[in-house]
């Protein structure tokens, strides 16, 4: 049998033309009760008049003005496979948003059926034969279905709407995905500088330590120092050795660690060519804009994408209360029946029927309400949900402009006392050979030089790993983020 929509006649224009006028209307965008400033209260500093501002670009991180974080943020973007996975999601909801969409269009099918069969006319035997009467039939049978549920009251499309805004949510997540990889890698990448800056100190420092015993030892030997000076320069000589046991240690989880975000085996050999150059910290950028207007959160790709969600659950509500309406379907077939297989083409054949149903729910059990109300508890958590990862994007810039300052200002302090220890390390080494002094304050010196230089390179890892977090924070760089990345590159991998 055979649905075809052009036999549907005058009662399928009608049914059209109801279906047109009776599209959902936009969502709204999400009201929540929050009073949102017009700048933001903790600044990172004043730019000065002249003082160059960063260029809007949706790669932040050439913002840092080295080659070699470019070069693994790319291969990270393009190897990862949480980012694939995000990006294979984004499929994955395009594909439900199709299948959804399928119900709002006519269902087309066809077939083909044949059939034999053998009947025996019981109590009518044949004269002569004391046989039955038995008769041979076949049938053969060709038919194109049609089937279309007309969408007159919007229920159809308000599910296919949620179902479009869970695929934007779906992109929205994989913008996301990226620019949080991006941010991971970029941390992980100054993460590894810093731990080999640790080592190169910790092994500079382990080897000044040697020098300083072998001295005290033959001073020891000429009588001139005493063995306790001995024993503390061998101790200050062994802890300086595990110190750099421990920067190596570190040095190898952090290079692992960068590895599974670029896609590799984690062998720890990342960043470890001993022909390449030792690369130092990059500086900080220039000064964060002062004033950067509230409004630049809405552009976090969670934020958009709990906006989505949103809209879908809204999208879902209206779903729900369309189910109370009734049902009508339409449906028709067309084709060919016949007792001959050569005659299925025969026109004299044909057959066909229309038909149409209408179906009202009256009682379910309270199914339907009960539907209905769960798309309403749900429209409330996705609204308290996106109220919520608004706050939180507010306080994670606010916590990354305010860090800024209070990094920098660390850093300054931890500089000047960096040099004040080494002079007084470099003073209390002359004092002690000259023989003015004893050979505590040398070791407490160098443990004082050590440890704050160590704490100057934490620091400006520190700065730096903030700095990222606010290029997080903010969605990007700071101007105006352009669009959000397709991952259709992701998706050829």
């Amino acid at each position: 049998m055979m649905t075809t929509v052009l036999r549907l006649g005058s009662a399928g224009l009608l049914v059209t033309m109801l279906l047109g006028c009776a599209s959902a209307p936009p969502a709204s965008e999400p009201e929540i009760d929050l009073e949102i400033p017009e700048a933001w209260s903790a600044e990172a500093g004043e730019a000065e008049e002249g003082d160059s501002r960063p260029e809007p670009s949706g790669s932040w991180w050439t913002g840092f003005g080295m080659d070699e974080l470019d070069t693994v943020l790319e291969e990270a973007l393009e190897n990862n496979y949480d980012l694939r996975a995000a990006a294979a999601a984004v499929d994955a909801a395009a594909a439900q948003a199709r299948i959804v969409g399928a119900d709002l269009k006519p269902q087309v099918g066809a077939g083909i059926d044949g059939g034999k069969r053998q009947q025996v006319f019981v109590g009518l035997p044949i004269p002569g034969t004391g046989g039955v009467l038995q008769s041979t039939s076949s049938s053969w049978g060709a038919s194109l279905n049609v089937s279309w549920e007309p969408d007159l009251w919007g229920r159809l499309r308000a599910g296919q709407a949620a179902a479009v805004a869970d695929a934007r949510a779906a992109e929205a997540d994989y913008a996301g995905a990226r620019l949080s990889l991006a941010g991971q890698a970029a941390k992980a990448w100054f993460a590894v500088i810093a731990a080999e800056k640790q080592v190169e100190l910790a092994r500079e420092t382990a080897q000044s330590r040697r020098l300083s015993t072998d001295r005290i030892a033959a001073r020891y030997r000429r009588g001139v120092a005493p063995p306790l000076d001995l024993r503390l320069a061998r101790s200050n000589q062994a802890e300086a050795e595990s110190a750099l046991e421990l920067r190596r240690r570190q040095l190898d989880g952090t290079r692992r660690q960068l590895e599974i975000l670029l896609g590799r085996y984690p062998a720890g050999r990342v960043g470890s060519d001993p022909d390449r150059e030792a690369l130092d910290l990059p500086t900080i950028p220039d000064v964060v804009p002062a004033g950067l207007p509230a409004e630049l959160v809405a552009r976090r790709p969670d934020l958009l994408a709990a906006e989505r969600r949103l809209e879908a659950a809204g999208f879902r509500v209206r779903e729900a209360r369309r189910a109370f309406y009734p049902r009508i379907t339409l449906t028709g077939s067309a084709g060919s029946a016949s007792n001959d297989i050569g005659d299925l083409l025969d026109s004299d054949f044909s057959v066909w029927s229309i038909a149409g149903s209408l179906l009202q729910p009256i009682f379910q059990g309270g199914r339907l309400r009960a539907a209905a109300d769960l798309a309403e508890s749900s429209r409330e958590q996705a609204l308290a949900r996106y109220a919520q990862g608004v706050l939180r994007a507010f306080a994670e810039v606010e916590s990354a402009l305010a860090a800024e300052g209070l990094l920098a200002a660390e850093a300054a302090a931890q500089a000047a006392a960096t040099e004040e220890s080494k002079a007084a390390a470099r003073l209390s080494g002359d004092r002690y050979v000259a023989g003015l002094g004893d050979y505590l304050p040398i070791l407490e010196s160098q443990r004082r030089a050590f440890l704050s230089e160590s704490r100057l390179l934490t620091l400006r890892a520190l700065l730096l790993t903030n700095r990222v977090d606010l290029h997080l924070a903010l969605g990007g760089d700071f101007g105006q983020m352009t669009e959000n990345p397709s991952p259709e590159g992701a998706r050829q991998k």
